[in-house]
């Protein structure tokens, strides 16, 4: 798989689960925070704005960060998974 095609993926993921999120929280069924801290753990690898955003949570509200890490170890063990340790996300 090229890189191109990783990178889509990756970005196409993280809006997939942000998307998933947003229909959580309006669904009982569906834990929202979770996929939308998942999906901004994907996103953060490749965009500075979900970074930023990501650090506001975890500074504002530190059970929202102890989700937040939560959701990046579950994210991280899923992109092992899927394309191989040679991606990491973000910060470790």
């Amino acid at each position: 798989m090229t890189a191109k095609v990783k990178r889509f993926l990756l970005i196409l993921t993280g809006w997939a689960f942000v998307a998933l999120g947003i229909v959580g929280l309006f669904l009982p069924v569906l834990q929202g925070i979770l996929f939308l801290l998942i999906g901004l753990v994907i996103l953060s690898a490749e965009y500075t704005w979900a970074q930023r955003l990501l650090q506001k949570l975890r500074d504002r509200f530190p059970k929202i960060g102890a989700v937040a890490d939560q959701a990046s170890a579950k994210a991280t063990a899923w992109m092992h998974r899927v394309f191989g340790p040679e991606k990491g996300l973000g910060p470790e």
